[in-house]
């Protein structure tokens, strides 16, 4: 951004720095990319330098983050939590080593910690006596919102220190600053659900973190995958070095950074900072930096602050990984439940070391709402394994011949009629035999968390379609040896294992095989519920929307769902197929002999439990006429509880439910 030349630009800017502020802390929907912001702060930066008698008061200098929302009750910090100023270049990271060096001779003795600046909610904890009693946002650092129901929510998050049988001693009063964050490989999964259920996908990690956060229903907030990591003490700090305080919130049971580093001198982090840029795709979580301090608290604290910036500790930004491009295309692909979900086909770019031809435009609605057009230059952000997104377009670079979108009215691949369910955001083909939904129907039929046919992976999945046998999941169990002896890859022992696996599947329970159908909304702990109602596939066939919408955890859509895909004439086909192949499981009689002594109870399992997978507890439940929730309420019988649990258990005990270990599980069941 050019240097500001006028007293009534710097107020302009002043204006749009408060009001992105807004819109990243408060909304937590920006509009501009970071890196943009950090120009803009540059030179607001430099005009403040070179007109200090344009400061004011309100400057965006002058604190971090922005006020508090109105729906949060208002925290007053014990210390302000500042945020950082930002080096760009190693040149950058030197001034500033020189600039402290100056006020201060000791900086050179100091020693250096490295950090990742991690891309998410600064979260401040607190705890009395070793309880965590209360949670705060950072607000605009001096004053935060309390968040402390929906902190509870986070497994990563200690609910008393020290952890477990640590002999560490902790201050009556701790405070502790950390970041919450969801993990790249958690959103994924997190978008990969929210669309195959026909709900908006979130944008970015960040976003999605910040904004369960703000949520006013802890409820949702348990349902996404957050987590922390812990940095420092404020207040109030027992410890003398960066060092040993991150050591010392490991010993006490916070999860901090195995990436930090300790570093003797300015030498040696300005060579660790490119070390720290060729690692930053290894991350599994969003970093935009590396986060450099010294390591002698004391005097960081002595060094005092610049505006709202510790002179202590500097930010160092990674080269943006954000490209500008021309958005030559909409194309739509087709997920397993029909969902049509629209991508970008772009001018190629390099982002980050790599070409990027595609990338995701989330939804529909997305497309509508950011006004995206064909021809339009979009600004694509690639950060880690996450697949590349579309920001936005650059209004401001329209020639005028840019095409406005439209969801397409037929499936672009067999060509049926799409359809828009009321309430929900997404698109989809209706047609279970559409070609683009069969493999990838097929794929999840046979996965390990529905009839877990082992040695059926994809590439043999899209084998067997392509030589014509099979057109749907059902006639896997119509395959004979003479069919695949002779396929390329297949001698007769793999054959026979792949048979072997595919009867072996009859004997999976029905929560299994009403998993594995496929039908929207319906994830693994739903299809449990509905076996430990319906006792087999032709009462759940029967069953009215208003029945189903009448369990716990069932709201009218899903509901909607599970009857709409029964009555479509093609899954009536494909369920008697299944039955006449003896794919039939009964969920309230023996299975295979098994006492059904679990039925009509239901349970929710946290923890790790030794011995045992998560899928092998829910089969022990289930098939003995148990089901298994995902979350905590009134009606649950049983917490099964394992080594290390979630907040889960902390929910039973306020509930007063029964808690258990796998042992008393097993009695239960009567497993010998």
């Amino acid at each position: 951004m050019d240097n500001i030349q006028s007293h009534e630009d710097y107020l302009e800017l002043k204006d749009q720095i408060h009001y992105h502020n807004y819109r990243y802390h408060v909304l937590d929907n920006p509009v501009i990319s970071d890196f943009e912001f950090d120009q803009m702060l540059l030179a607001f930066r430099k005009a403040e330098e070179d007109h200090p008698d344009w400061v004011t008061a309100d400057s965006p200098t002058k604190r971090s983050g922005a006020p508090p929302a109105e729906q949060f009750n208002k925290i007053p910090h014990p210390a302000p939590i500042l945020s950082l100023a930002n080096a760009f270049s190693k040149d950058d990271v030197r001034a500033w080593y020189e600039r402290i060096l100056k006020l201060d001779n000791r900086v050179a003795e100091s020693g250096f910690v490295l950090e990742p600046k991690i891309d998410g909610l600064t979260v401040v904890l607190h705890f009395e006596n070793g309880i965590f009693i209360l949670g705060a946002t950072r607000g605009d650092g001096e004053v935060g919102e309390d968040i402390t129901q929906n902190i509870r929510t986070i497994s990563a998050v200690p609910l008393k220190i020290p952890v477990g049988n640590r002999e560490e001693s902790v201050p009556e009063n701790l405070v502790v600053r950390a970041e919450a964050f969801i993990e790249l490989a958690d959103f994924a999964k997190l978008n990969k659900k929210l669309e195959e259920s026909g709900e908006r996908t979130y944008q970015n990690p960040r976003n999605t973190a910040a904004g369960s956060l703000r949520q006013l229903d802890p409820g949702l907030v348990a349902q996404r995958p957050l987590t922390i990591l812990a940095y420092t003490v404020v207040g109030d700090n027992p410890l003398d070095t960066q060092w040993e305080t991150l050591s010392y919130l490991k010993s006490i049971g916070f999860p901090v950074s195995d990436e930090a580093q300790k570093c003797g001198s300015i030498e040696e982090v300005l060579e660790r900072l490119d070390e720290w840029e060729e690692k930053r795709q290894d991350f599994t979580y969003e970093v935009d930096g590396v986060v450099i301090k010294l390591d002698d608290l004391a005097l960081s604290e002595e060094l005092g602050t610049v505006g709202k910036d510790p002179r202590g500790a500097i930010a160092y930004k990674f080269p943006a990984e954000e490209r500008t491009t021309r958005l030559d295309d909409i194309a739509v692909n087709i997920g397993r439940t029909g969902v049509l979900t629209p991508y970008a086909v772009l001018e190629p770019v390099e982002i980050g070391g790599v070409i990027v031809r595609q990338a995701t435009l989330h939804n529909f609605d997305f497309i509508r709402d950011k006004d995206i057009r064909i021809g339009d230059t979009v600004l694509v952000k690639r950060a880690g394994d996450v697949i590349p997104y579309i920001i936005g377009p650059i209004e401001d670079l329209r020639r005028g011949n840019e095409k406005t979108y439209h969801p397409p009215e037929n499936c672009p691949v067999c060509g049926q009629p799409v359809e828009n369910i009321e309430g929900e955001v997404a698109w989809y083909c209706v047609n279970s035999s559409c070609p683009a939904q069969v493999i990838r129907n097929i794929e999840h039929f046979v996965s390990r968390g529905a009839m877990d046919i082992v040695g059926l992976g994809i590439k043999i999945v899209e084998q067997l379609v392509s030589e014509g046998l099979v057109e749907d999941a059902a006639d896997l169990y119509l395959l004979v040896k003479e069919s695949l002896v002779g396929l390329e890859g297949f001698a007769e022992k793999k054959a026979d294992n792949l048979l072997n696996a595919i009867e072996a599947s009859k004997n999976q329970p029905l929560s299994r095989l009403i998993y594995a159908l496929g039908i929207r909304g319906i994830g693994e702990a739903a299809s449990q519920d509905l076996a430990g109602v319906y006792r087999n596939m032709d009462e759940l066939a029967e069953a009215k929307a208003s029945e189903i919408e009448s369990m716990e955890g069932f709201g009218s859509n899903t509901a909607e769902s599970v009857v709409d895909w029964f009555e479509n004439p093609k899954n009536q086909d494909l369920l008697q197929k299944l039955k006449n192949a003896g794919v039939w499981p009964e969920s309230k009689k023996s299975v295979a002999g098994r006492p059904q002594n679990l039925g009509g109870l239901k349970f929710v399992i946290t923890g790790t439990i030794e011995g045992y997978t998560r899928d092998e507890v829910k089969d022990l439940i289930t098939s003995r006429g148990g089901s298994v929730s995902s979350s905590v309420s009134r009606n649950t019988d049983y917490l099964v509880l394992g080594e290390n649990p979630g907040s889960k258990y902390d929910k039973a005990k306020e509930l007063d439910v029964t808690v258990i270990r796998i042992d008393e599980l097993r009695k239960l069941a009567e497993v010998s």
